[in-house]
């Protein structure tokens, strides 16, 4: 399948490389691939500057949002969550028509510090916001619950004994999109229903956080048991 993951932080670079691996032929999406390839400080949260991990990555073609997405029949929204809607409009409304959106951005707000806020939140998510703005596309909320080590890794953590939720309208696309997270090793994958229920999933994150903060490290997930 050709995929585009949009966003070049920590986990726009780690979903790429995972899908890679799996045989899929990937690209990864920014506004400024030459800004981006020139890149040499380390990422947010200490990974490798994108100029090494690109350098370890070179089957992964570096484009344009729009370009990125044109190509691809499944589209990931990797950026940051404040950021997720301008990023997708870069990506143009048309190259995003009839493909699975795979969202894993979260609303967290950081303009009063840490911990953040969420926004939006209780009445709305970032996954129904992208759904509204592009009501041709068929998106997927999943994955933005746990670490980006855990997403494309998932048994180094109680060897994958965890759950990973999917909503979104669409069946088929949720279907799709389970076969990835199943292929990527995640065995537990519990479907919530619409896209109206990416706000819970995107309210777990202040919980997430203090989690991680409580343990010092962010190798860890929820199970649902039942």
């Amino acid at each position: 399948m050709k995929i585009a993951v949009l966003g070049t932080g920590s986990v726009g670079p780690a979903l790429a490389a995972a899908f890679a691996r799996l045989g899929h032929d990937v690209a990864i999406g920014t506004r400024d691939p030459q800004a981006t390839l020139a890149r040499t400080e380390p990422g947010a949260t200490g990974g490798p500057p994108f100029t090494q991990w690109h350098a370890a990555h070179q089957e992964i073609a570096v484009r344009t949002f729009a370009d990125a997405a044109a190509a691809s029949e499944l589209v990931v929204n990797a950026t940051n969550g404040a950021a997720s809607l301008a990023a997708l409009a870069e990506a143009g409304a048309e190259n995003l028509a009839g493909k699975i959106v795979v969202d894993v951005s979260n609303a967290l707000d950081f303009s009063q510090g840490f911990p953040p806020s969420l926004n939006p939140v209780n009445t709305d998510s970032i996954g129904e916001q992208i759904q509204r703005a592009y009501p041709e596309a068929r998106v997927v909320k999943t994955l933005n619950t746990m670490a980006n080590s855990v997403m494309v890794d998932p048994r180094h953590v109680a060897g994958g004994d965890h759950t990973v939720f999917v909503s979104g309208n669409d069946a088929g696309a949720k279907a799709a999109v389970t076969d990835i997270l199943t292929a990527l090793g995640h065995t537990d994958v519990l479907d919530l229903g619409d896209i109206t229920t990416a706000r819970g999933v995107e309210m777990i994150l202040p919980l997430w956080l203090r989690i991680w903060g409580a343990l010092g490290t962010a190798d860890f997930n929820f199970k649902v048991a039942r």
